[in-house]
Formats: C-alpha cells, structure tokens, sequence
C-alpha cells in the first residue's frame, strides 16, 4: 500500500532527479549495486533510505542512511577499523545526496529465552491460524505469518521465516510443529506439516511448510483479516502485525529499502538482505514500547486502511529487529513480492489449469536426505539434458532419460501412504514429453499389434497422493512414454505370485513404515546384446529400491526382474523371476551411482555364488529385516 505521490522536496537532490519518487528509484538501484561494498566495513550494519535526522528528530531531506554499531567521532573511526563515511554521495547521473549516520544493529528475532506465562497464541490452537507460535522441531519457536498456496502443487502451506522453519540445522523434510518446540515439548502432538522450500539471502530470510493433519483458519490471530494481495511499502506507511511474543503491535515505514548485514550464527555467518525497516507509531504505542521481540519472526505486517484498521494488503515478512542495547526500537521486514516469487507461493488458491512446473522427486522426502543416483561417466554423455540438467522433474517423480535407448536410465518417486486418492486412469492418453526431444522417446509405434504392454516405471497408484490437483497431475505425469517401458503381457505374473507389481504394498503389510512413506527407484537395465524389436533394443531386466524408516532406522532393499542372474545365459529362458539383491549388484548392472546413505542402509546377506540365489516364489520370501 503506497502512500500519496509526492511531487516536491526539499532535498536539491530530489529536485534534479524530477521527484522524491524518482530519487527513490535512484537510490535503490544504487544500494542493490553498491550497498554491498557499504557493508564489507565491519562498522556499518544497514545502507537505506530514509530521512535525515538531528538530534534523534526527523528533518524532511531524504539521504543516504547508515546504521553503524558504534558511532564516534571521525577521530575515533581508525580504532574500529572502519571508514569514515561521507557527507555526500554521488548516485550516478550527477545526482547527489546527502549521508546521515545512525547508531544501530540488527539481529534476527528469534526465540532465545523461555517465558513464564503462556498467552494464548503461544499454545496449541485448534483450527491453526496465522500470528501463533509455530517452529522447525530443530528450532526454539516463531511465528505463523500467513496461510498461502503452493504454485507447483495448489497446496496449503504457512509462510514464515527461514530461521523459524529451517535454522542453522535444518534440512527440507523436516517437522514443523505448532506450538514451536520452546512453548511445548509434545513434537509428536502438535505435529503441523514439513518444511518444503526454503530461503536466506538478499531476497530475504523465508521459508513454507506444509499444512498436513491440522484445519487451519486463514484470518491472522486478533486481526481479523485474511491477506489477499501484496503491497510495496513507502515512507510513512501504516503497518501492524501479530506476533507469538509481542502480540498485535503498530508501526510506521521509516526507511521503505535498506540492505542489513545480520549475523546468524556458525555455520551460516553473515548474511546481507534487502529489506524495509518500520518504527514504532506514537498514535499507537506498545504497552512496553517494543513493536517486536524474539519470537515475533515470521509475523505478517499489514498496511493499515486511512481509517487505522488492517487491510488485507501484506505489507512484508518480519525477520528481525534491532540489536540489545540499541537505542530505537526498530523492526525489519521481507518484501512480499521477491519471498512469494522465491518461494512459488500465491495468496490465492491457484485452479489445477495453473499450477506451475513440478518439483519432482523430494530427497528431502524421509528422516534421511536420499539423493537421486549418479550416472557412471561411461553412460552420463547419452542422458538428455533439460535446462542444463539430467534430472528431468514430474509431480512425485523425477527420472534421467536415455538418449540413446529411449527409454529412462533411472525412474525416483516418493510414496506418501498416508495421503493416497483412488483417481481412474480413463480418459488418459499415453504421450511423449513436448519438454525432451522426439526421438529420445519411443512412443506408441512400438506396441501397436504385438504383446508388448506398455508398463509404468513408478506405478501410477504410487503416485496418487497429496491435495486432489496435486494427485490429479500425478496421474496424468504417470503416463508420460518417458516413464514407461516394454514389457510382456504376463510381466506382471513373474515368479507365479506377481511379485514385482507387489513390492510396495508387501512393504505396507509386512513393516511398520515411519510416517507411511516411501522413496523408490526403478528402471531398466541395458544390455548391449538386448534383442531388437521394431528397431528398437527391448530391456530384459528390470530393478527397483525401496527406501524407508522402520523405528528410526533408515533400510534399503533392492530387488532385481530378470530370467536369470548369470549375464551369459539370456536369450530365450524361462519365464521373468524376481530376486532380492544387494544394492551393489544393481549398481555393476546399470553402471549408476546411488548415495552413501542407501549402501549403509542395505544389510542384506546373500550367497556368495550367484548360483545359489533362489528367486521370490512370493512375497512372504522378502527379508525386510
């Protein structure tokens, strides 16, 4: 929310730009450009826009404004290993503006001590809403900003700050709880969602996690209102929020840009980010004069209407606040539009035609970051590149594709047992992927009139979970020729009791998997004397991995399809078996390269002769230990 154009100043600088708005647009730039040379001197906290100040009071000429951490005289500026700063600056173009330097420093706001007293937006709170305590599991506790919308998925998501739903020790997967983990210890109960995307940076200190197993009310905690459009804030905007500490408070933009340099601690240090700073509102002061504390982070700034009452118009994302110690009181927040851009985050629900390019396969998808496999340098020329990268993203699942072969090196996918939707596949066409080449695919010209099935690598019902848009897409991703391979009409009556079409739900039956969920990857093998049918080489072997926790502890088992497990006999043998297998044996087939992680959690023993190794009569054969 703007406030009025101004056409005049008093600053000859403003005047020779054509404007206060103008020269306002100057100094942004310059500070995008140059701030950060500002900021190497150890001295000097933020670089600004605001208006100069005499004595502590506001004059009416816009400058250049420095935060320092200590401010002595020009004499005393050696000692801090500092530089004096000048009393004007050329911005380009022959405009000049005045310096003004303020004694400040900034830290992030959060939590860092227990309270005594529990107010309400620091308990649980049924149905979850914005402006209450919410936190990483790894973290002590924040503040729930907002409720937005996943642009990749249309799911529901809470805004908040990256140091409240990631931290120095986060990882993406992670549980978000509400309350946070500093206003109640019960992590398991107050279970809220999982931390998706994330970001700390000169866009700003942000982050989104899921909203899972909880309702939620979109209006924010005593404010009343739902945000439904983003603002840019200007000098001597009206704002307030709701924060888990400091509660409703209200505000005045006193610098509408600043880049701050804040230190968040080992191992992340330093980090600049472009930001606006508000100061308290005399008409509405704080009980004890603080507009936001430890805790408030995440909070949603509003623009208040001319009447005083919040809008719906999202002024910015609180982060931080000045220093202990620091003479003004001083908060700083993100700017909306550069966080939902970062993010992919909307205000509004986003209708299924909409949702934007899929994020794939999430290693961060178990306890245990699982990365994709690497290909081997002997096979890593013949992947197909998309936008400079061999991983090739679908809703739930991503895969490597084969130029050569035409068909995927790799298929990853994430199963979320506890999210799954029956959706029909009627109505669905196999199709190639306008994304890749043509002819790095084979398409329906190779299962016309034979008894060549065309099977999927990630099996459609695996992948239909999460919100109805989100597991509608899975569906239609599923039948992309990129995941799908030739394959017999009876494949899936190998070893007499379909065995391999079975592996995911005999897992589910047989083990108590943690938080029903799944990481899996499958593909074929290539063999350089596989048979040619239609100009096209047929793959006769088969893999899959299933990964998971089962109390606590990370396991992986790999299974292989073939006729055979002794490579010099395979041509026209039996029918299809499957044999559970090391990993290892998967990596020397397919000359990929999986994750350290996945090795160690493969405790498999088998015979040492290939010989000896029986195939899975059923699936109560598995050893899942």
């Amino acid at each position: 929310m703007a406030a009025k154009k101004r056409t005049s100043s008093t600053s000859s600088a403003a005047g020779s730009a054509g404007g206060q708005d103008e020269l306002i647009t100057s100094l942004k730039q310059f500070i995008r450009t140059q701030g950060s040379g500002y900021l190497s001197d150890p001295n000097i906290s933020s670089i600004g826009i605001g208006y100069k100040e005499t004595k502590g009071k506001r004059g009416k000429e816009l400058a250049l404004q420095f935060t320092v951490d200590k401010k002595v005289r020009p004499e005393g500026v050696d000692g801090l290993r500092s530089a004096k700063i000048p009393d004007v600056i050329d911005i380009g173009g022959g405009v000049k503006v005045p310096t003004d330097v303020v004694q400040r420093s900034y830290k992030p706001h959060f939590l860092v001590v227990a309270e005594a007293e529990t107010p309400e937006r620091q308990k649980r709170v049924d149905p979850v809403r914005p402006g209450v305590s919410v936190g990483n599991v790894k973290v002590s506790a924040g503040t729930f900003g907002c409720v937005v919308f996943d642009k990749n998925d249309g799911s529901t998501c809470l805004l908040s700050n990256w140091h409240v739903l990631n931290g120095r020790k986060g990882e993406l997967g992670d549980k978000v709880v509400q309350p946070g983990k500093a206003d109640d210890s019960r992590l398991d109960l107050n279970l809220l969602g999982t931390l998706k995307r994330s970001h700390l940076g000169l866009v700003g200190d942000c982050a989104v996690s899921s909203i899972t197993g909880r309702e939620f009310d979109t209006n924010i905690l005593d404010l009343d209102v739902t945000p439904t459009q983003l603002g840019e804030p200007q000098i001597d905007d009206k704002v307030v929020k709701c924060g888990r500490t400091t509660g409703v408070t209200h505000g005045v933009v006193s610098r509408p840009f600043a880049r701050v340099s804040i230190d968040y601690g080992a191992p992340v240090g330093v980090r600049e980010i472009d930001c606006f700073e508000i100061g308290p509102d005399p008409n509405k002061p704080a009980e004890d004069g603080e507009i936001s504390a430890p805790g408030d982070s995440g909070s949603a700034w509003i623009f208040k209407t001319r009447g005083g009452r919040p809008s719906e118009v999202l002024a910015g994302l609180h982060f931080g606040g000045e220093s202990d110690g620091d003479p003004d009181e001083r908060a700083l927040a993100c700017f909306p539009q550069a966080v939902f851009e970062e993010l992919k985050i909307t205000l509004q629900q986003p209708p299924p035609d909409s949702l934007e390019a899929v994020t794939g396969y999430d290693p961060g998808f178990l306890s245990v970051p699982i990365a994709t496999p690497q290909l081997g340098p002997s096979i890593k020329a013949d992947a197909v590149q998309l936008d400079g990268t061999e991983v090739v993203p679908y809703t739930h699942f991503s895969l490597a594709q084969n130029g050569k072969r035409r068909f995927a090196f790799w298929v990853a996918w994430n199963i979320d047992g506890g999210m799954m939707k029956k959706l029909d596949r009627s109505g669905i066409e196999f199709k190639k992927d306008p994304r890749l080449p043509a002819n790095a695919q084979v398409s329906n010209e190779l299962y016309k009139d034979n008894r060549l099935d065309r099977g999927h690598i990630a099996r459609r019902a695996d992948l239909l979970w999460g919100t109805m848009p989100e597991a509608d897409r899975a569906n239609t991703d599923s039948f992309f020729y990129t995941n799908i391979t030739p394959q017999m009409d009876d494949f899936n009556q190998s070893a007499k009791a379909g065995v391999w079409g079975e592996l995911e739900n005999a897992l589910y039956e047989d083990v108590q998997v943690e938080g029903l969920k799944i990481s899996v990857f499958g593909g074929p093998v290539f063999h350089e004397d596989d048979r040619v049918f239609r100009n096209v080489q047929i793959p006769r072997e088969f893999w899959k991995v299933l990964v998971y926790s089962e109390k606590g502890t990370l396991k992986c088992k790999a299974f292989l399809l073939t006729q055979n497990l002794v490579l010099a006999e395979i041509l026209e043998l039996d029918e299809f078996r499957v044999f559970q297998v090391k990993l290892g044996e998967v990596q020397k087939r397919t000359n990929l390269k999986f994750p350290a992680t996945m090795i160690q959690a493969d405790t498999l023993v088998v015979p040492e002769s290939v010989e000896d190794r029986a195939p899975l009569e059923s699936v109560a054969d598995i050893d899942w230990s």
